[in-house]
């Protein structure tokens, strides 16, 4: 797996991602962060989790994954209903989903 991922889902973590997540925290020289979370799987790989709610993350550091960790922390944020006065704009947040989409294109 190179740097064109050719699909990416998004979706809650489950149970069955335990043993997964254990190691994505690993190779990030972290913890798995507690609570519901929401991950991203990369042509069925799982490449990064969110914490909903806390945005606690870990990613695959030997992955293109800072995209992706910004956009599951936008999509855990629509899903806890953050009002909109109380959200911070970042910069990066607006290009995530760019660069996201640039990671698909297939040029």
């Amino acid at each position: 797996m190179g740097l064109s991922p050719g699909s990416m889902t998004i979706r809650y973590a489950s149970d069955g991602d335990a043993h997964v997540l254990a190691r994505l925290a690993a190779l990030d020289s972290s913890r798995v962060p507690a609570g519901a979370l929401l991950v991203a799987e990369v042509d069925g790989e799982l490449w990064a989790a969110v914490a909903i709610g806390r945005g606690a993350a870990i990613a695959d550091p030997f992955r293109p994954s800072g995209p992706i960790v910004e956009l599951l922390r936008s999509r855990a944020r629509q899903l806890v209903g953050d009002p909109p006065h109380r959200r911070r704009r970042l910069p990066a947040l607006d290009r995530a989903p760019q660069a996201v989409a640039s990671m698909f294109s297939r040029t």
